[in-house]
C-alpha cells in the first residue's frame, strides 16, 4: 500500500510487517486506503460488519485498530497495548507483537465466519 511507504523511513519496516502479518493471516481480504491509513474487510462485503482492520502511524506509535469482539480470548496478551475499546498501540521502540496481530486477525475472520452461519 502506497500508505505505508510514505512514512517517515524509521516507521515503514514496522508498518510493512503488520501488513505481512495481516496478510499471512486473512489472505483473501481486501487491502484498501480508509481515513488515510491501510484498511482490510472481508472479501466481497460492505458495511461496518466487513470491517477486519484499520492501522496506521499516529505521532510517535503504530495504532491497530480492531473490533472489540475481536479481542476476546486474547485481552491478556493485548492489555499492555490497549489504549481503547478497540486500540492498540505499538510504540515505536519496541518491537511489533507480530503473532498477537496474528491471532488477532485470525480470530476475528473466526467470530466474523461463526457470526454468519
Amino acid at each position: 500500500m502506497s500508505t505505508v511507504h510514505t512514512k517517515r523511513s524509521e516507521v515503514q519496516p514496522k508498518l510493512r510487517e503488520i501488513r505481512t502479518a495481516i496478510r499471512e493471516a486473512a489472505p483473501d481480504s481486501i487491502e484498501t486506503i480508509s481515513y488515510r491509513m491501510p484498511f482490510y474487510s472481508f472479501k466481497g462485503e460492505t458495511g461496518f460488519q466487513a470491517r477486519l482492520r484499520y492501522f496506521g502511524f499516529l505521532k510517535k506509535k503504530i495504532v491497530f485498530y480492531t473490533r472489540p469482539a475481536f479481542l476476546e480470548g486474547h485481552m491478556d496478551e493485548a492489555e499492555m497495548y490497549l489504549s481503547a475499546e478497540s486500540a492498540l498501540h505499538f510504540p515505536l521502540d519496541k518491537l511489533i507483537p507480530v503473532e498477537l496481530v496474528k491471532k488477532l486477525v485470525t480470530n476475528g475472520i473466526r467470530k466474523h465466519g461463526a457470526r454468519r452461519d
